[in-house]
């Protein structure tokens, strides 16, 4: 369940370029351990997806497959957006975390990365994203549900892992993703450790951020608050890539 990220925007390595993602390479992976009958796995989430049009079009069809497992990331694309309600957000994240974790299901889901160290509007959003992924915490312990912390972890912000656009993580960000997540339903894994392998990285100077942060502004920023302005969406026309549960 959930948005972008899940949906697997930033990883074409699907078979002809279809997007991919953490959750499809997560699901390839259970099935690679999988004992005792094949796993079924369906993905709802749909690019530029807010809170409320997660719960509102994806929390029945998961309740209704009866999971045994459910991802739910959700609450950035509100979060990112000035005047957010992160008070609300969190009430609707806490609900669909309430009704899935009654169902018996295994709820997996994130803390986001500090936006001040990824785009130069970072400062704008950085309070209330730390106040988003504190409730995040909160809601996680309260039901049960296993989080991984990324907020913390300073590598996750590392631009190798990220795509152009600064928002949506890259091939090599998404298998990172797909190995944090399956440690989670492992005791004795550490995803803590999930970027130590990265190789030291000199940071660009300040002629070269400056130039790499005016050509994102212009190819990323603007187009998105234009369609802010227009009331578009990236999502808009599109539906979830697998609707139902099939076999991996």
């Amino acid at each position: 369940m959930g948005d972008s990220q899940t949906e697997g925007v930033g990883d074409p390595t699907g078979p002809g370029g279809v997007e991919r993602g953490w959750a499809d390479r997560f699901a390839e992976g259970l099935a690679r351990h999988q004992s005792g009958g094949d796993l079924l796995y369906a993905n709802l989430a749909v690019r530029g997806r807010r809170i409320a049009e997660i719960e509102d079009e994806q929390s029945e069809p998961a309740l209704a497959m009866e999971p045994d497992l459910v991802s739910l990331i959700a609450g950035l694309n509100d979060v990112i957006r000035p005047g957010c309600d992160v008070d609300a957000v969190l009430q609707r994240m806490d609900g669909m975390q309430e009704g899935l974790a009654s169902s018996g299901a295994t709820v997996l889901t994130i803390t986001f990365p500090d936006p001040t160290r990824m785009t130069p509007i970072g400062r704008l959003v950085s309070g209330t994203m730390t106040s988003f992924n504190q409730g995040l915490r909160d809601i996680a312990a309260r039901h049960g549900s296993l989080l991984l912390d990324i907020e913390p972890i300073a590598a996750a912000t590392d631009p190798r892992l990220w795509c152009d656009d600064r928002l949506h993580l890259n091939s090599g960000g998404h298998l990172r993703m797909a190995i944090g997540m399956a440690a989670l339903l492992d005791p004795d894994a550490d995803e803590t450790e999930l970027f130590d392998d990265l190789p030291p990285r000199q940071p660009p100077g300040a002629v070269l951020r400056t130039g790499s942060d005016l050509r994102w502004a212009g190819a990323y920023l603007v187009p998105w608050v234009g369609r802010r302005l227009t009331g578009r969406s990236s999502g808009d026309g599109r539906v979830a890539k697998r609707p139902g549960l099939m076999p991996v």
